[in-house]
C-alpha cells in the first residue's frame, strides 16, 4: 500500500527457494528477485549494504520492468531442432520396437547414446557457466479429450504465465485445436528431472485475443512464421518433399513483406483450477502439494500421499 516501506531487496542467482521470501518474483534463467519486510534497516543489493528505505512506489517501477523481461524472455524461449531427422525408410515395422531404439537411445544403451549424453551434458553444463537457462525449461505435456473420449498428449512451450493461467500457441486446426474446441477441459504437467520435480496443471483453455496472438507471431523467427501457414497441423501428408515445398512456396508468396498471422493460428490460455507441486524424496516418500481453487478466488493447499 501507499507509504509502506521495503526494506530488504535481494537479486541472487540461486534458486529462490533456498530463502523463504515474504514477497517474490521468480525470475526465469536462474534470477531470483526477492522482497523483505522486516524491523531491520538495512538492504542487501549484490553482496552490498545500502542503507536507508525504499519506497513502495519506487520498487514498482523496478518490479514492473523486471516482470515485463522476465515474461519477454518466457516468449522467446525457442531453439532449433535440428540435431536428427526421421525417414521413413529407417522406421522400424513394429511401433514397439521402434520405441525401443529409441529408448536404448534416450537411455544410453547404445554407443551412439553415451556419446550424445556426454556431449549434452557439456552442453548443459556451459550453458550454465554462460548464465543461460536451460534448454526447454518451458516444455510442457498438454493433455486434450476427444469428443469420442479418447485422451491425447502431446509437448507444447510455455509462453507466458500471469494472472489469467500459462498461455501457449498452435494451429487451431491440428489435433488439439479441434479437441479443444469440443472440450476445452485440459491438464498440462511440466518436468524438471534435475530438480526432481514436476507441477501437474489441470483447468479450462480459452483463445487469447487476435491482437495477442498477432504480438506473439510478430516476435517468431520468419521461418517459423512461415511454417505456420505452410504446415495443416496434423494432416496426412504424402511425404517430407511436400511440405519443403508447400514452405517454398510461402516464401515466394510473402517474399519482400511481413510474414501476416495465419486465420488458424493463435494462442490459448489454460485457467487452472488444480495445480499440484510434486518433489522428489527418499524411499519414494514424495512431498505432494495441491493448490485448489476456491468459489472466491482464494487458493486451499491440502498435502497429498505421494
Amino acid at each position: 500500500g501507499e507509504g509502506e516501506r521495503v526494506v530488504g531487496v535481494r537479486v541472487s542467482t540461486c534458486s529462490w527457494d533456498s530463502v523463504p521470501p515474504l514477497r517474490g518474483l521468480r525470475g526465469f534463467g536462474g534470477v531470483a528477485f526477492q522482497v523483505y519486510r522486516a524491523s531491520f534497516s538495512s538492504a542487501h543489493f549484490c553482496g552490498r549494504k545500502l542503507h536507508g528505505r525504499l519506497p513502495v512506489s519506487s520498487f514498482a517501477v523496478v518490479y514492473r520492468a523486471a516482470k515485463l523481461r522476465a515474461d519477454m524472455r518466457l516468449g522467446h524461449f525457442r531453439r532449433d531442432y535440428g540435431t536428427g531427422s526421421l525417414r521413413r525408410q529407417e522406421l522400424a515395422g513394429d511401433p514397439i520396437a521402434q520405441f525401443q531404439g529409441w529408448f536404448r537411445q534416450a537411455s544410453g544403451l547404445t554407443r551412439e547414446g553415451r556419446w550424445r549424453r556426454v556431449g549434452i551434458a557439456l552442453y548443459k553444463l556451459w550453458q550454465g557457466l554462460l548464465g543461460r537457462p536451460p534448454l526447454d525449461a518451458n516444455a510442457m505435456a498438454l493433455a486434450t479429450v476427444s469428443v469420442e473420449g479418447q485422451p491425447s498428449v502431446r509437448t507444447v512451450l510455455l509462453k507466458g504465465v500471469d494472472a489469467r493461467g500459462f498461455v501457449f500457441f498452435t494451429n487451431y486446426d491440428s489435433r488439439k485445436g479441434r479437441e479443444l474446441a469440443a472440450n476445452p477441459r485440459a491438464a498440462l504437467v511440466f518436468y524438471w528431472p534435475d530438480w526432481e520435480r514436476q507441477v501437474c496443471i489441470t483447468g479450462t483453455v480459452s483463445k487469447l485475443p487476435r491482437e495477442e496472438s498477432e504480438a506473439y507471431f510478430k516476435t517468431r523467427p520468419r521461418g517459423a512464421q512461415l511454417a505456420a501457414w505452410a504446415s495443416n497441423q496434423s494432416d496426412v501428408i504424402p511425404n517430407r518433399e511436400a511440405l519443403e515445398a508447400r514452405w517454398q512456396e510461402m516464401a515466394r508468396r510473402f517474399e519482400g513483406a511481413d510474414v501476416p498471422l495465419p486465420p488458424n493460428w493463435g494462442g490459448y490460455v489454460l485457467a487452472p483450477e488444480q495445480i499440484e507441486f510434486w518433489q522428489g524424496r527418499l524411499n519414494r516418500l514424495h512431498d505432494r502439494f495441491r493448490y485448489s481453487r476456491q468459489p472466491d478466488g482464494t487458493w486451499r493447499v491440502d498435502r497429498l500421499c505421494p
